[in-house]
């Protein structure tokens, strides 16, 4: 049973666990070896200081987003929810969180990416009125292949 109010903070590197620990949890959740390891994370959250954020019930982080700015646009990454948490609005907190304090920066675009096949994610980010785009292709290009991606598959 829910019973600890979920409080919406910046996200810290002393987190990491805890964030790390609710990736680990969501099924089709994608895991870079390099990019979303501790020091990675920590690289991310120190050149975009105050922008991530977590949703933490009592001492668990019930929700996390890595975001971030080049100046000109901000972007926001693994935005994810605890199962059992979610349609309780707090996706919706985090990133208003994350789009005031890039506001606040004077960025005026944000974006996205969403798998696919990620069928939750797609409709809540239709559902709080991001648009998707139809118009562009979008391009990856690996510096490092030692960055392997793993997908979180749970058998439950």
């Amino acid at each position: 049973m829910k019973t600890d109010k979920v409080r919406i903070v910046p996200m810290t590197i002393e987190q990491y666990n805890g964030v790390h620990e609710l990736w680990e949890s969501i099924d089709g959740f994608a895991i870079r070896s390099i990019d979303d390891s501790e020091s990675g994370v920590r690289r991310f959250i120190d050149r975009n200081p105050g922008l991530s954020v977590t949703a933490v019930a009592g001492d668990k982080v019930v929700g996390a987003i890595l975001c971030g700015e080049d100046g000109r646009r901000g972007c926001l990454y693994h935005v994810c929810v605890r199962k059992d948490y979610r349609l309780e609005g707090i996706a919706t907190d985090m990133v208003q969180y994350c789009m005031n304090a890039l506001k606040a920066l004077g960025i005026n675009k944000v974006s996205l990416i969403a798998f696919t096949s990620n069928d939750i994610g797609n409709t809540f980010w239709k559902t709080v009125g991001w648009t998707k785009r139809e118009d562009l292709n979008y391009y990856d290009f690996t510096l490092n292949s030692e960055n392997i991606t793993q997908f979180v598959k749970n058998n439950h």
